[in-house]
């Protein structure tokens, strides 16, 4: 593969991980130390704000994502911990402000999880009883992305003086208001936190319908989509690079993850790897993102059964490459890279 590494992530959904009892942070934490021990990329932490009405999307999720993320930060060093958050559920500036403080806490290992499907009911909870036609939850979607990307960018790299002799905090010409008035939001700006020490935190975007792949070319840093067989698989990750550097980006500037689930069924730990390095090697993504079942106890299999084999491939990097979650994933900026 030239060098190319297989990039891989661990899906958690605390609450409904593991049925059995005993103190839930100290088990979620304990997973995501040991998917760091192996050199994981990075955990996406689910969430899900309450709808209204009974059903799936009020089972129990004992920790709002973004706090989890925050906790699971003094307890680990080097993987990346990436928080759904809905669009619906926050305004854009205190979630842009949020994840610019985590990525400060965590030393440049925060992610933004945010999906493209409407979740049922849930504005609802959020003085929007009549939600949003699909049409409109997409533009307010992508313009609630752009006023949070544009504020995470408001502060050059070097705008920061703290000269106190001088009475300077920050120099002005490196400071930008967004100044964004649009057909949802207004938000002039700026952040009051910090540049982030990745430059800006990773954006991961999920629930991505045909007509949703434009923004995602233009915003996403990570794409995270469905199994499909090989061949669909590899022309819909080539048409997603080309809609990249149609928008004027380098098409390696987004990644892109495939969902798997690859304990299902106890197959052996050489059949799992082969499907993934098929995969992988047929360019149909950059890596996959592995959705544990009901136990925690399955991240032991993959990380002791299905990773030395995928290693033993070259397929998987033996370390982290660096501090930050934008150098696991070889994403330009990182700040350590």
């Amino acid at each position: 593969m030239d060098g190319a590494t297989m990039h891989l992530a661990v899906s958690l959904f605390p609450g409904i991980a593991d049925p059995s009892p005993g103190p839930e942070f100290s088990r979620l934490a304990g997973s995501v130390q040991k998917a760091e021990a192996a050199g994981l990329d990075m955990v996406l932490l689910a969430d899900s704000a309450p709808a209204s009405g009974g059903g799936a999307a009020n089972s129990p999720m004992p920790f709002e994502a973004t706090t989890l993320l925050a906790a699971l930060a003094t307890v680990t060093s080097r993987i990346g911990l990436v928080a759904a958050a809905s669009t619906i559920a926050h305004q854009p500036y205190n979630l842009a402000r949020r994840f610019a403080s985590l990525d400060i806490i965590s030393d440049g290992r925060a992610g933004w999880h945010a999906t493209m499907a409407q979740a049922p009911r849930e504005a609802a909870n959020f003085s929007r009883p009549e939600g949003f036609s699909p049409e409109d939850f997409r533009r307010r979607s992508e313009e609630y992305i752009g006023i949070v990307q544009g504020l995470w960018q408001g502060w050059d790299a070097d705008a920061l003086l703290f000269d106190q002799s001088g009475g300077r905090f920050h120099d002005p010409e490196k400071m930008h208001l967004l100044e964004h008035k649009g057909a949802f939001f207004s938000v002039r700006g700026p952040l009051n936190v910090a540049r982030s020490p990745q430059d800006t935190p990773v954006l991961v975007l999920s629930g991505l319908s045909e007509a949703d792949l434009d923004i995602a070319a233009r915003t996403a840093d990570v794409i995270v989509l469905d199994g499909e067989p090989v061949e669909g698989a590899t022309a819909r990750y080539d048409d997603i690079r080309r809609r990249v550097t149609a928008c004027g980006r380098d098409p390696d500037a987004v990644k892109v993850l495939t969902n798997v689930a690859p304990i299902a069924d106890n197959k052996p730990a050489a059949a799992v790897a082969d499907s993934m390095e098929k995969g992988f090697r047929a360019k149909s993504c950059d890596g996959f993102t592995i959705h544990m079942p009901a136990q925690f106890s399955a991240l032991d299999d993959f990380v002791g059964l299905i990773l030395p084999e995928l290693r033993r491939r070259g397929l998987v990097r033996e370390s982290y490459r660096g501090k930050t979650l934008r150098s696991h994933l070889g994403l330009a900026g990182g700040g350590d890279q």
